[in-house]
């Protein structure tokens, strides 16, 4: 049976799972079947690779490599009807600066308007989804009015993605039924996001990843449920308004203030070195809270009273070592966090707790914590030798109803060690449920052991 044999739905089927457009203007060349049907697809995906970058610049090759940006408005003319559309250049040119550039060339500059201009008119009626990856060593230093051309053609646009660029809100309109925007990565002529969101009043999900430009950023949504938020630059103040907003990842240094106006937040990720301020209502429904900071008492305190009840599943880490006075941390978690039934510590906030608390582990007048079920922790090589009476400690005072406990190691901890350490853990308190693990840096955890 040839291709030519399968039915027409099965076929446009298989090529629209291709990721690769490039792969579909291939397989026009096959058969005839394959040339009608590939003009229904209704996805583009085509991106710059390195190695066609490297060919259109060495001397030998250069003659030989069609212009990208001519390839791909040639590749959107033989489509009928396309919903989403996604160009740009691979990861592997991230590596390449401005003043690795031997010219002013723009022929990767995918934000530039009078290249969109060439192909968004032939495609926006249908449009629902668009994403553009620039090249920032050629964007960087020319500012787009890609927003503007986007807003006044694509009126039915519900997801819009632009990575590496620098980007204007000059002229920009409205466009409410966009429900997802990504920025990441982009220099935004927006202080306060004001622009934002007075034109896309419809949005459920932002993510705004890496955008600079900001001083006063507020975020004001009305209908925003998810948003990730990676604050590159230091702003004086930020600030979210969104009262339905369900999940939050917030990371950024040093503002001298936050305000999360967000009641209905269930499920918080922020990591911050440290904020003189911070401002919020009740939390009437927050379950998953991570924290991480340097100063994750100032962070923990300010969850007090009234944030902290409903949150069950707590992750409490830090990049730097934290400061943790001794004999306070515990207490302060356990005593801010009553209810939660899930506890998770970082490397580094698990070494200072038991350096803090030392091979005795807790006083007999600890906080006592009866609803944690499940405690996982990540053990450096430093904070072997005390660990077991630390964990001794928790579990004979704080933690009497604990079921659950899990210890990623690190690899570079000698596996005699590591046996000696389960062993022992497993002797003494059998009615726990021992897992223990590896983990390495940028790596996946690996399990090793189910008692």
């Amino acid at each position: 049976m040839s291709m030519d044999d399968l039915p027409d739905s099965l076929v446009l089927d298989i090529l629209s799972r291709l990721s690769d457009s490039s792969d579909i203007a291939r397989c026009r060349v096959v058969s005839k079947t394959l040339n009608l049907l590939s003009c229904q697809v209704r996805s583009i995906n085509f991106f710059c690779s390195l190695s066609r970058y490297l060919k259109s610049r060495s001397p030998e090759t250069r003659s030989l490599i069609t212009p990208f940006k001519i390839v791909f408005a040639d590749l959107v003319r033989s489509y009928r009807c396309l919903q989403s559309v996604s160009i740009g250049v691979e990861k592997s040119l991230a590596g390449i600066s401005y003043d690795d550039l031997e010219d002013d060339s723009d022929d990767l500059f995918l934000t530039e308007v009078r290249f969109v201009k060439e192909w968004l008119p032939m495609v926006c009626g249908e449009l629902r989804s668009l994403s553009i990856s620039d090249f920032w060593a050629q964007s960087c230093w020319r500012r787009s009015d890609i927003l503007s051309l986007i807003s006044s053609s694509c009126h039915d646009l519900l997801q819009l993605e632009l990575k590496n660029a620098w980007l204007s809100v000059d002229s920009l309109y409205p466009m409410p039924k966009l429900t997802s925007l990504t920025l990441e990565f982009i220099r935004l002529d927006d202080e306060d996001l004001s622009k934002v969101n007075g034109c896309f009043p419809s949005l459920q999900v932002l993510n705004l990843i890496g955008v600079g430009g900001l001083k006063e950023p507020k975020i004001h949504l009305l209908h925003l449920k998810t948003c990730k938020w990676t604050v590159s630059n230091a702003p004086h103040s930020l600030g979210i308004f969104a009262p339905i907003l369900v999940k939050l990842e917030l990371k950024c240094i040093k503002p001298s203030s936050i305000v999360l106006d967000t009641p209905l937040l269930a499920d918080l990720n922020i990591s911050i070195e440290k904020a003189k301020r911070f401002e919020g209502k009740e939390f009437l429904n927050l379950k998953n809270l991570h924290l991480e900071s340097s100063r994750l008492l100032r962070l923990i305190d300010w969850f007090l009273p009234s944030r902290s009840k409903t949150v069950k599943k707590l992750t409490i880490e830090s990049r730097k070592s934290p400061d943790l006075p001794q004999l306070k941390m515990i207490e302060t978690t356990f005593y801010a966090f009553p209810n939660a039934s899930t506890l998770n510590f970082g490397p580094l906030v698990w070494s200072r707790l038991v350096t803090c608390y030392g091979p005795e582990g807790l006083s007999s007048s600890a906080t006592v914590m009866d609803q944690l079920k499940e405690i996982t922790a990540y053990l450096m090589p430093c904070a072997l030798n005390d660990s077991f009476g630390f964990i001794s400690g928790l579990l004979r005072i704080s933690v009497p109803n604990l079921s659950d406990m899990s210890l990623l190691i690190h690899h570079e901890v000698d596996s005699s060690i590591v046996t000696n350490l389960i062993s022992k853990c497993i002797a003494c308190h059998p009615r726990v449920r021992w897992r223990w693990g590896i983990w390495k840096e940028g790596a996946e955890n690996s399990w090793h052991l189910v008692s």
